[in-house]
């Protein structure tokens, strides 16, 4: 079957963030060594039926916090009619790629575009600018790739993270002593939410979209780093290394090749 159950085995590992004695990762082996990979134009359904080449981008995404809004604005404001399929073709304006829904949450607009709805930054795959190769995809994904960045500068944290998951919870000692929790994990169907089940489609955990040559860990360095930082990243590398080297011993990703 192509997607796997949401419940099996896993290997975490736990340590001491490197450069905050206050923190402790506990991070998914399993995940981070699978071979996982965006299949995003090579056989991604999207999350909808009914709207198969707009990926996951369907809902828009919602913003992580003001300083979140105000980057990928910076970045918003050098896209041009070639870059984005949606541009309103004047200076844009705030009300152009901004909505708030209706919990008060401000995200970027969603639009329908010939029955599909989508996120305003998603270009079609008619789209077919004067310059540029056009087709399907992320305007502000492009934007990077144009300008040589990675694509986690230019878009709202929520889109580069996933699929990988960063939870924070406070954890209290016996000794009255305290931490924080730093879990680092696959972003699976029920991290959507209770809509997250009723997915038409969904990658993480489906046998198409474990193609990848090299593991989590390795292809998502620059996303890991950003969410880590270059210490706790090394000290990671480490342990999944050891966890690669166990395949035999330890769990496994059920939706991994065998």
């Amino acid at each position: 079957m192509p997607e796997v159950d949401l419940v099996f085995p896993r290997a975490f590992v736990e340590f001491a963030d490197p450069a905050d004695e206050t923190q402790v990762f506990r991070c998914d082996l399993t995940w981070l060594t699978s071979s996982y990979m965006c299949i995003f134009g090579q056989g991604c359904q999207g999350i909808y039926a009914d709207a198969p080449d707009v990926g996951c981008c369907t809902l828009g995404a919602h913003f992580a916090d003001k300083d979140d809004e105000r980057r990928v604005a910076g970045f918003v404001a050098q896209l041009t009619p070639d870059d984005w399929q949606l541009h309103p073709r004047r200076s844009v304006r705030t009300s152009d790629w901004i909505e708030t829904d209706e919990d008060g949450e401000r995200k970027t607009l969603t639009v329908e575009v010939d029955g599909q709805q989508a996120c305003v930054f998603h270009n079609r795959v008619d789209f077919a600018p004067a310059t540029g190769p056009g087709g399907a995809g992320c305007a502000l994904h492009g934007l990077a790739l144009q300008q040589g960045r990675n694509p986690l500068e230019t878009k709202p944290d929520v889109c580069w993270q996933l699929p990988i998951r960063r939870q924070f919870r406070n954890v209290e000692r016996q000794d009255g002593t305290a931490y924080t929790e730093v879990s680092i994990g696959e972003y699976d169907r029920r991290g959507w939410g209770p809509g997250g089940h009723d997915l038409d489609w969904y990658c993480s955990g489906n046998t198409e979209a474990h193609v990848a040559l090299e593991p989590v860990w390795v292809t998502h360095e620059a996303e890991l780093v950003e969410l880590m930082g270059v210490e706790a990243y090394a000290e990671l590398s480490r342990h999944c290394e050891a966890h690669a080297r166990s395949r035999s011993a330890l769990a496994l990703h059920p939706a991994d090749p065998r």
